[in-house]
């Protein structure tokens, strides 16, 4: 009982049940207009014998007067069949037909009979399963005798009470099954939403790997739960991310921190010492400025990594962005005996944001810059550009030691230095805000083996504006 209770509380069984008694109703409806319809094309089909027959009847009386009308109906009241033949005096004394018994009252009136009206045939028992029902229309002829042509209602009667009882049992057969239909269905409804209940319950109380319950039917269920699943994948995404984010901030920014720490108090202690402490207070300040700088960019990729960023998109040109850059590099790139050069074959628009793309240009730029310095043979860092499979590639490739294969899964993650000496500046958030730029743009960063397999090449893959 409260199983039924609760079926009844959901939507779907509310909604089955208001179907039924739409259905229902549309079928009373049905029954009534069919049953009705097919009365009155009976009516008509009678209607249109008898006075074919009377008709009929005229004309030989007209012909052959009384004697062949009284001749014609004897004969055609011994045929079988639903007509009525009846003819009489003045006075009502039957004459001729196969009428034995007829209601008081109808040989009273000219015309159809206004109701059916209850006869019984020569032959028949006078008891009462043997009285019939008819219609039929009276006429009188001009010596003043009364003709009746009439139509047995047993045949048409019997017709309807088979439509209607068929129509009766349709109703009854196609209620029955809508209303299993409707228990079995909302049944089954009922424990697919609990099962999903009883996962989001799960969810709830901290099973952050627990995922909501797919048949695989696909219908509005599934369609449901796979963005439900969806949805907690980017949760569960997020808060993986937060958690490194910790960790990491934890292990990473302890040592700036600390070495924050320990040159103010030494610029405190060396207060005799103006110059000293003036270089040291000029070297706090800079480890502050790259601390701001690792927390901006930390923001920046949470940011653009959640799908929330108050950056605007418009068509911009990738060739004009890398000009800027490379044009910006080139002294760095100079200092450091790295050549840099540009590769564009044609220009090309995407939407996007420039300043986003650009500060994630620069810091792969930058990248390439420093650990291709000192690299044996003669160290040179491309920029390319160019349109492959509908998808727009700018790629900045180097010649550099590379990344292995094996670890370039882990070189876009935060705060991720390959570099086992830490030698180079740096705090591992470049190909991180990278992959969060291509992400905000619904691109993908790739790495992959430099020119003739030395080297590597990051490629930054935006879909293509005239694809869009």
């Amino acid at each position: 009982m409260l199983r039924l209770s609760a079926l009844m509380r959901t939507t779907a069984a509310r909604l089955s049940a208001l179907f039924i008694l739409l259905f229902t109703a549309c079928a009373l409806v049905l029954v009534i207009y069919v049953s009705a319809l097919s009365q009155r094309m009976i009516q008509a089909q009678t209607q249109d014998a008898v006075l074919e027959e009377v008709s009929t009847l005229t004309q030989v009386y007209e012909r052959r007067g009384l004697t062949g009308l009284v001749r014609l109906i004897a004969v055609r009241a011994r045929q079988p069949g639903a007509n009525l033949y009846l003819i009489t005096d003045h006075n009502g004394v039957i004459l001729s037909g196969n009428v034995e018994m007829i209601e008081p009252g109808v040989l009273d009136i000219e015309g159809w009979t206004e109701q059916p009206f209850y006869y019984s045939r020569y032959g028949e028992a006078s008891e009462v399963t043997d009285v019939h029902r008819a219609v039929a229309l009276v006429a009188r002829l001009p010596n003043q005798m009364i003709l009746l042509v009439g139509r047995d209602l047993g045949e048409p009667e019997q017709y309807r009470s088979i439509v209607r009882r068929a129509l009766t049992a349709a109703l009854a057969m196609m209620g029955l099954g809508a209303a299993l239909i409707w228990f079995f269905v909302g049944r089954k409804a009922l424990k697919r939403i609990d099962s999903i209940s009883e996962a989001s319950r799960q969810i709830m109380g901290g099973d952050l790997t627990r995922r909501l319950p797919v048949s695989g039917s696909g219908d509005e269920f599934d369609r449901l739960s796979e963005n439900l699943n969806a949805m907690l994948e980017r949760i569960a995404a997020l808060n993986e991310g937060l958690r490194q984010v910790s960790d990491n901030i934890a292990h990473d920014l302890k040592t700036p921190l600390t070495r924050l720490r320990n040159r103010a108090e030494a610029a405190l202690a060396e207060q005799d010492d103006p110059q000293a402490t003036r270089e040291a207070l000029e070297r706090t300040i800079a480890e502050s400025d790259q601390l701001i700088r690792t927390f901006n960019a930390i923001l920046m990729i949470s940011r653009l990594e959640a799908g929330y960023s108050a950056e605007a998109t418009t068509k911009v040109d990738l060739a004009a962005i890398i000009a800027d850059v490379v044009e910006l590099y080139e002294p760095v790139a100079e200092e450091a005996g790295v050549a840099l050069n540009a590769d564009i074959a044609e220009g090309a628009e995407i939407n996007g944001n420039r300043e986003l793309i650009a500060q994630a240009l620069s810091n792969i730029v930058d990248n390439a810059i420093k650990y291709s310095a000192g690299s044996n043979g003669k160290p040179e860092v491309t920029v390319s550009l160019a349109r492959s499979g509908g998808a727009v590639r700018l790629t900045v490739t180097d010649n550099g030691p590379g990344i292995p294969e094996s670890e370039r899964h882990r070189a876009t993650e935060r705060f991720v230095r390959l570099e086992k000496s830490r030698s180079q500046p740096g705090s591992g958030l470049g190909l991180s805000l990278a992959r969060a730029v291509m992400t905000f743009h619904q691109g993908e960063l790739v790495l992959s083996d430099g020119k003739d397999g030395k080297g590597l090449a990051v490629a930054m893959v935006f879909p293509d504006a005239k694809n869009v």
